[in-house]
């Protein structure tokens, strides 16, 4: 199979991954066989931690989640091909700003830069074929987890939605520069 024929399957694959996440993010409350598979299974593991203690136990699953997302990230996609599309991206840039003054050449180097995108997404989108449908099953069981609770908010203002996403940020963005991920 040559690049091309590559990268439309993998964009198909995520594609396809995208939409069962969908299709099983809105059967969820329709099919009770995929809810309560994904309760009876989520429930004692981390309904536990939750149920222990909310803040910690919310912390210290948004880092594992975080770690698993990294790890996904460096070993489901190939690091050194995405670090020369970082540096050649990089220097286009900093080409862009040398000649900021000449409209033509800018407007050259743009549509250079344009021609990275598709590639940058073909190298680090691979990661969500595999991580997909867990993450929509996850949210979902968040959702009904934290619906059960009565108005609980994180440090009184965050729902678990953007404590999660906060969190998620910061532990990534460290883990990103400790494993060296690109």
């Amino acid at each position: 199979m040559n690049k091309e024929g590559e990268s439309n399957a993998i964009f198909f694959i995520i594609f396809l991954v995208m939409i069962i996440s969908l299709i099983i993010a809105s059967l969820w409350n329709t099919v009770p066989m995929i809810k309560d598979s994904i309760h009876s299974f989520l429930n004692p593991s981390i309904g536990a931690l939750l149920n222990w203690d909310l803040l910690w136990g919310m912390t210290l699953l948004v880092f594992l989640i975080s770690i698993f997302m990294t790890l996904v990230q460096k070993y489901g996609t190939d690091q050194e091909t995405l670090k020369k599309l970082k540096a050649e991206q990089k220097e286009l840039q900093k080409e862009m700003k040398e000649f900021r003054d000449d409209p033509a050449k800018v407007l050259e180097l743009q549509k250079k830069s344009f021609e990275f995108m598709p590639l940058m997404m073909k190298h680090s989108m691979r990661p969500i074929i595999y991580t997909g449908i867990p993450l929509i099953l996850l949210f979902r069981w968040f959702m009904d987890y934290f619906a059960a609770l009565p108005d609980f908010r994180f440090f009184g203002f965050f729902s678990w939605f953007w404590y999660y996403l906060i969190l998620s940020i910061i532990f990534s963005s460290i883990l990103r520069k400790v494993l060296n991920v690109h």
